[in-house]
């Protein structure tokens, strides 16, 4: 028998209908998946049959927890850059297509969402969450940096939240992602089946959605929104940390992610910050520029591999990052991540 195929991308009645399809790598992107999702959007960009695109994920776990990391890695440690650099190239241009796609995108997200996976979801028109919804980018924890657009998206989210959310790597489930804008509709998964049917159907895509959308949901974040603001929104990652400081013995919030980002790789940290700082003020292309440029760097450092190892391969969660602490990174060495390449990202 033959494999079943990574993407399956097919016309269903009025949609462009796509199935993320490695289930048992909880849907994790690879070259090829990306490759099928933009040819699919070409295809059907100018098809008079596809009024509205369709993205959901194989199994009951994940819409896509990311990229395929650990083959990135494996490739970064046997000097493919090339072939690394390839894969992070045609997935930015795709998600800045599926930013700019001049057809309804509806991202039917009821599990995993996280890394890669946002970038195929949140990017698009229509982002809906079902029960089993729960986002993070937790690059941070692996000696990388919350890429796919998160420059663009992190900073634009209420208050300080999004920096919150780039520095430390906490998930969250489909209350705060409605609440912060990072999903548009919520629906019950029991009804997922049926909204499913209505948008291959070709019902209006806003009446069908708000035929199947569940009341707001009381957002757990809210209740911390003000100790979020009051720390993530200082001038500097080393003076969120010492803001979490002061607030932490009054403040079990504080106390929580103070101990998370001092586990994180202060280099990410760092590069997190500067690019959710930086992203504020740029354009979509401007911002997954950026990210190019900052990825094609982090192939030559030592913290990515690192972090891969302790948390993918090995599974110590011991990572031992270089530099060891926010203060071992210079700005200079921030500021070389952010330099202009000599081939840019080719985004139109």
């Amino acid at each position: 028998m033959s494999e079943e195929p990574e993407i399956i991308c097919e016309k269903r009645g009025r949609a462009g209908f796509v199935v993320l399809n490695r289930p048992k790598a909880l849907n994790a992107l690879s070259l090829t998946m990306v490759r099928g999702l933009a040819a699919a959007l070409d295809a059907w960009e100018h098809d008079p049959e596809v009024t509205r695109v369709v993205v959901t994920g194989a199994g009951d776990k994940s819409f896509c927890a990311g990229g395929d990391i650990r083959s990135l890695h494996d490739l970064g440690k046997a000097g493919r850059h090339d072939e690394a650099l390839t894969f992070w190239r045609e997935e930015y241009v795709l998600n800045v297509r599926i930013k700019n796609y001049p057809k309804p995108y509806v991202a039917l997200v009821d599990g995993i969402v996280m890394g890669g996976g946002v970038g195929v979801s949140v990017h698009g028109s229509h982002r809906v969450a079902g029960d089993k919804f729960l986002f993070a980018m937790p690059e941070v924890g692996i000696g990388f940096f919350p890429d796919v657009g998160g420059s663009y998206v992190l900073p634009r989210l209420p208050d300080s939240t999004g920096i919150w959310l780039a520095l430390t790597g906490d998930r969250i489930r489909r209350a705060d992602a409605v609440a912060l804008g990072l999903a548009t509709h919520a629906v019950a998964s029991e009804r997922m089946a049926s909204l499913t049917e209505a948008l291959t159907r070709g019902d209006d895509v806003d009446a069908a959605l708000a035929a199947h959308a569940l009341p707001p949901e009381d957002a757990p974040s809210t209740a911390d929104r003000a100790v979020i603001d009051r720390c993530f929104s200082a001038p500097s990652a080393r003076e969120v940390m010492t803001r979490l400081e002061t607030e932490a013995p009054s403040s079990g919030f504080a106390a929580k992610a103070l101990e998370t980002m001092r586990a994180k790789s202060p280099t990410s940290i760092r590069l997190a910050f500067e690019q959710t700082a930086r992203g504020r003020d740029l354009d979509f292309v401007e911002c997954m520029r950026m990210e190019y440029r900052i990825v094609s760097r982090i192939l030559d450092g030592h913290d990515f591999y690192e972090g891969v190892r302790a948390v993918v391969i090995d599974k110590d969660q011991k990572p031992v990052w270089n530099p060891a602490t926010l203060d071992g990174v210079s700005d200079a060495a921030v500021a070389a991540y952010f330099a202009p390449l000599a081939a840019e990202l080719p985004v139109r």
